[in-house]
């Protein structure tokens, strides 16, 4: 299954853009349990042709043991989790499948990435003029990095120059991508990649946009305009093991995200990572996962973890959203669209191609919504992201021609809550993960879990409009 980016555009169809608790038993056969997708793929594979696998242990040890005694070569581990990452034939991964000590075989899914007005509604703009943080600044994020896993950042865009303070790519195997590295790049390296680019710096400048005047006159800012960036490429055409790699990344380097002997004043800690993408079509949530046991990691270490919760609308009767942001763990957050009819309007609707839980199954359901729907952001007009905006206009520099545009995603409305909990962090640096949403859904505009499913006059069940202000007056 690939993985989709969470955004969609009335130019094109919508882009589909899809990646600590240790189960207590395996099979009846004492075997550890399979994911389905590695499964389906095992049922096909033949002879001597091998596949990746996750191999998910009790303790490190126990996987590692199993991947060595298997015979399976071993490409990298996720040492914080339990879990090693390692290749080999179906008979290698079925005796891994039965040693002592494994608890879950994962495979490497295929996956793809899912207005001026914006910031006026969530009332972070408001937010940001009137308030201030713990340490007496304006509410602007200061002081929190924002990790965005996505395609990439220009970081040399209008919009965003300044705000990286770290680049990094997440470079796979081109052969049989069993092994990932999370590479440090130049901070002004351009790694927004030409296949689907654009995405990535589009939801960087949603999140962390630096107060921009573009040529018409009209203003921007971010919703988070002096939050820092830490960018973590994957690229477009992405496997799980890319975006898991990045999450790893971050769980082991959140305190220091510029390594050691850079000050916290130049280079924050990560408080929040946004994750615009996830499986066409939802899916059941796994708690098994790797992406699961990794932003669990990240909650119980002060970051929060914000996903894009998919563009495939749905009436209820089944779920649509994406897996992983169903997690209950507290300070995990599931983000729907969220319609402003471009007027700044906090009572309007829930895009019609925001993806719907279970009617009968709350726990599927979205935690918040956020503007998602024609939002201009940074772009570049030759990037193919870019290029489905309808709505191009200029930048501030007499060569910023089209570097701006207007798309619509969940995508969209997911980096506008990444940046948000940067705000919260700024005004209460002492939350937990768990209380920073707590804040959110509370306080969330026109929260209903009343009967009518799917209205477009009102919102959905658990899709709350975010209200910035609302927010820190209860996480203080």
């Amino acid at each position: 299954m690939r993985r989709r980016i969470m955004s969609t555009s009335i130019a094109a169809p919508a882009l589909a853009l899809a990646a600590l608790t240790v189960p207590a038993q395996a099979g009846a056969d004492d075997q550890a349990r399979l994911q389905p997708f590695l499964a389906d793929q095992l049922s096909t594979l033949k002879g001597g042709a091998a596949a990746t696998v996750l191999v998910h242990g009790r303790t490190l040890a126990d996987a590692e043991r199993a991947v060595r005694e298997a015979g399976l070569e071993r490409a990298g581990s996720f040492d914080k989790i339990g879990v090693v990452i390692a290749s080999g034939t179906r008979s290698e991964i079925e005796a891994a499948r039965s040693a002592e000590g494994v608890t879950y075989l994962e495979g490497d899914q295929p996956i793809e990435y899912h207005q001026e007005t914006s910031n006026t509604a969530t009332r972070g703009a408001e937010a940001a003029a009137t308030l201030t943080g713990a340490d007496g600044t304006a509410l602007t994020g200061r002081g929190v990095s924002v990790a965005v896993i996505d395609s990439g950042v220009d970081p040399t865009h209008p919009y965003v120059k300044g705000a990286t303070v770290a680049n990094l790519k997440s470079v796979c195997s081109p052969l049989d991508e069993t092994g990932c590295q999370v590479l440090r790049v130049p901070n002004a390296l351009d790694t927004d990649t030409t296949s689907l680019g654009g995405h990535g710096t589009h939801v960087a400048g949603i999140a962390v946009g630096r107060p921009t005047t573009l040529t018409s006159g009209e203003k921007l800012q971010g919703a988070a305009p002096s939050a820092s960036l830490v960018s973590l490429s994957t690229g477009a055409g992405i496997l799980i093991l890319g975006a898991d790699a990045s999450l790893n990344w971050v769980l082991e380097n959140h305190a220091k995200p510029c390594g050691d002997g850079v000050s916290v004043a130049e280079c924050p800690p990560i408080k929040v990572t946004n994750n615009s993408y996830g499986p066409s079509g939802g899916g059941a949530f796994d708690p098994e996962s790797a992406t699961v046991k990794l932003q669990r990691a990240l909650a119980a270490e002060g970051v929060v973890t914000v996903w894009a919760a998919g563009n495939d609308g749905g009436d209820g009767s089944e779920s649509l959203t994406n897996p992983p942001g169903q997690d209950p763990t507290g300070g995990i957050i599931s983000v729907a669209s969220y319609y402003d009819l471009d007027t700044g309007t906090r009572d309007g609707r829930v895009s019609s191609f925001s993806s719907r839980g279970a009617a009968t199954d709350r726990s599927t359901w979205p935690d918040v919504s956020a503007p998602g729907e024609d939002i201009t952001s940074s772009c570049r007009p030759y990037l193919v992201i870019c290029a489905t905006g309808l709505d191009p206009k200029d930048g501030p520099g007499p060569l910023d021609v089209g570097t701006f545009n207007t798309i619509s995603g969940t995508s969209m409305a997911a980096p506008h809550v990444a940046g948000i909990v940067a705000q919260l962090f700024q005004a209460d640096p002492t939350a937990t993960p768990a209380e920073v949403e707590a804040a959110l859904t509370s306080t969330a505009y026109k929260y209903t879990d009343g009967s009518a499913y799917v209205d477009g006059s009102s919102f959905d069940k658990g899709h709350g409009l975010v209200d910035v202000v609302a927010a820190v007056a209860a996480l203080r």
